[in-house]
This record gives C-alpha cells, structure tokens and sequence, in this order.
C-alpha cells in the first residue's frame, strides 16, 4: 500500500549525507544513460502557478514527478513516487524541507567535485530558506573553516548566521558587503531572487569556484557576463535545463558569446567523461537549475527510511 509522509515525518529521517548520496546516483545515473529528466513544466494563472518536474530512475527502480503550486500566500510540494516495474503508487511525500535539502545538496556535489579541495573560506549571498540547505551542504562538502553571508535582509543574517553555526560547527558570520562576501572566498554561493548581478567580476579570487542557484528565469540574473567569461569550465544539472533557464546564461547564449557546447554536465565529470577543474588558478561555476531525477532519488531514500521506522501514514491507493 502507498505511503503519505508529512514535512514533519520527513525531517525525522533525512540528512544532509543522505543528499548528498541521492543527488550524486541521479547525476551519475543520467550521465550514464540510466535516468530520464524532463524540464519542468508551468500552468501560470493571475496569482497562481503550477509547477511541474517529471523523470525516471530505472536503475533505482522508480519514477515520479514533484508538483508544486507558487502563491502569494506560500508554496507548496508534493513528490509522488511511483514503482517502475509495477507503475504502482510507493509514496505521496510533502517536499518543501526536502527540495531544499536537495538543491543545497546539488551546491555541495558541485563544490565537492569543481572547488579546490583545500577550499576553507566561502561566501554565500542570500539568508532565506533555501540558503540553508546551501550553507549546510557546502560545510559537509568540504572543510570549511569560515562562511561569509551577505543578504539584504539585514534584520535575519544575524539569526541565519548563529543557527547555521550551531547546525554545521563552522563559522558563519555576516559580511559587511558584496566586495567583503567574495573577496578572499575560495567558494562563492548566490541563493537568492536578484534580478542584476550581485557582484563584480574582478573581486573574485583565482582558483574559485561559484554555485549559482537563484537565477532559474530570464528575469532572474545573479552573475555579470564578465563573472561568467571568466569562468574557465561553465558545469550545469543538465543542458536541455539550462537552455530554457539559466538566467545567467541566456544572454550571453543569445547573444552567441557562449554556445551549448561549452557547458558540462555534472554528471559527465562525476563519470569521468569530462575533465573539471583542470588547476588550483581556474575559475569554475555550476549553474544550478534542480532536476526532478533530483528530487526522485531522494525521495527514494526518504521512503525506505521511514519505512524502516515506522514513520507515514498508509494510502487507500494501489
């Protein structure tokens, strides 16, 4: 029988490394031929937009979507998963704390594979819920010893930094500005709704690697044109994607000063069959869009965990 597990259920059994773990089998399994992603999909409506995310994961033996309404009033998710030999109904799963686990996690595979390894210092732009997944990720990504958080929410960075402190043992502490967020960072994050670029080019470090995850629109625009010329290797979740959202990346796409065939796919350097990084002086940048494979495969792991538990209510559903 099919299961519902609330928010509440799932913030019982799901970890950062559990994630991490899910986010890096999606990756590797498209990369691999084993995983179908489609793009998402919207029904827009004067105050309400339906959102929409579908894929596969064969290999791991489901497949799914995650459904999620956009309203004034708030937002709301729902994964439902389904078992790929049967087509039958596993779980429906509320997914707000877990999407956001989840895009934290695909900065931290990122990090993990394109940032120098002796990476200690970051600087994130943005103190909202989804800056929590970021920081938390990136902190079990790599040993960090300091993160800088710069938002225009003034009146929460400092609560954002002392509770993102207690939850990953590293320092975090509010910047004063742009310039002191990216200065002398070796890992740049940009979680936020910006709609111009939130730094200049020139104050970033050699060897630095950017997570982008905001700009999921062509309204959106966290980076400069001249940031990302001077990223060395531009790594995405997935073309097909980035070509209908990267907001950072459209222009110069449009413009016909980057071209489809510069951008990596993730997964293409988790299997080895592109180079990343290639020295500790290049600048690399992953654009983050979210996959629903993403959301799928940890979804999966949430499901057994739970199970394992006890934890979720059944559904009169087969």
């Amino acid at each position: 029988m099919a299961v519902f597990l609330s928010e509440a259920d799932v913030k019982q059994v799901l970890t950062v490394d559990m994630a991490l773990e899910a986010v890096e089998s999606a990756h590797r399994d498209l990369a691999l031929g084993q995983a179908i992603d489609t793009p998402r999909a919207r029904s827009r409506l004067p105050q309400t937009v339906l959102h929409i995310l579908q894929g596969a994961l064969p290999a791991q033996g489901v497949l799914g979507y995650k459904a999620y309404t956009s309203n004034r009033s708030g937002n709301r998710f729902l994964v439902h998963l389904f078992d790929a030999a049967s087509g039958r109904l596993r779980a429906v799963i509320e997914s707000d704390y877990l999407g956001m686990i989840r895009t934290g996690a695909a900065s931290g595979l990122a990090a993990r594979w394109l940032a120098r390894p002796d990476a200690s210092v970051a600087g994130v732009f943005g103190s909202g819920w989804q800056a929590e997944g970021h920081v938390r990720a990136i902190c079990h990504a790599l040993p960090l010893e300091r993160v800088k958080v710069f938002s225009r929410k003034a009146d929460k960075v400092q609560d954002f930094c002392r509770r993102m402190s207690e939850l990953t043992g590293v320092a975090v502490e509010p910047a004063a500005n742009a310039e002191e967020t990216v200065r002398g960072s070796d890992l740049i994050g940009t979680v936020t709704t910006a709609a111009q670029p939130l730094f200049d080019a020139e104050w970033l470090e050699e060897g630095a690697h950017i997570n982008a995850a905001g700009s999921n629109a062509l309204i959106r625009q966290e980076l400069s044109e001249a940031a990302i010329r001077r990223c060395g290797l531009i790594a995405v979740d997935s073309v097909p994607t980035a070509l209908a959202e990267a907001g950072d990346l459209l222009p110069l796409l449009e413009k016909g000063r980057l071209h489809s065939r510069q951008l990596v796919e993730l997964g293409d350097v988790i299997v080895g069959r592109h180079t990343g990084r290639t020295d500790g002086k290049e600048i690399t940048l992953f654009e983050s869009q979210g996959m629903a494979i993403q959301d799928l495969a940890l979804a999966l792991r949430v499901l057994v965990a739970a199970e394992k538990a006890g934890i979720g209510q059944p559904l009169p559903m087969q």
